[in-house]
C-alpha cells in the first residue's frame, strides 16, 4: 500500500510538474502577446499623433494662406470703392461742365441769332 502510494505521489507530481510547466509556457506567451499589443499600441498612437500633428500644420498653413486672401480681397475691394467713388466724383464733374458748356453754346446761340 505504502508504495503504491509512494508511486501515486510521484505521478501526481509529475503532472504537477507538467501542469506547472505548461501554466508558465502559457504566461510567458500572455505576456509576449501583451508585450506585442502594446508595442503595436505605441506604435499606432504614434503614428496618429504624427498624423495629426501634419494635420494641424497643413490646416494652420492653409488658415494663414485663408488670412492672407481674405486680406489681399479687402484691400481690393476697399480700392475699388475708392475708385468708384472718384469716377462718380468726375462723372459729376463733367456733368456740371458739360451743362455750363450747354448753357454758354445756348448763350451764343441767342446772341448769335439776334
Amino acid at each position: 500500500q505504502l508504495h503504491l502510494t509512494a508511486s501515486e505521489k510521484n505521478e501526481l507530481a509529475r503532472s504537477l510538474e507538467m501542469v506547472q510547466n505548461q501554466l508558465q509556457k502559457k504566461e510567458s506567451e500572455i505576456k509576449r502577446q501583451t508585450s506585442e499589443y502594446k508595442d503595436r499600441l505605441l506604435q499606432a498612437e504614434k503614428e496618429h499623433q504624427d498624423a495629426l500633428t501634419e494635420a494641424n500644420r497643413k490646416n494652420a498653413v492653409e488658415i494663414e494662406a485663408c488670412h492672407e486672401k481674405i486680406s489681399s480681397l479687402e484691400h481690393f475691394i476697399s480700392s475699388q470703392k475708392l475708385e468708384i467713388e472718384n469716377l462718380k466724383s468726375n462723372k459729376e464733374q463733367l456733368n456740371n461742365s458739360l451743362k455750363e458748356a450747354n448753357q454758354a453754346l445756348g448763350e451764343l446761340l441767342k446772341t448769335k441769332v439776334r
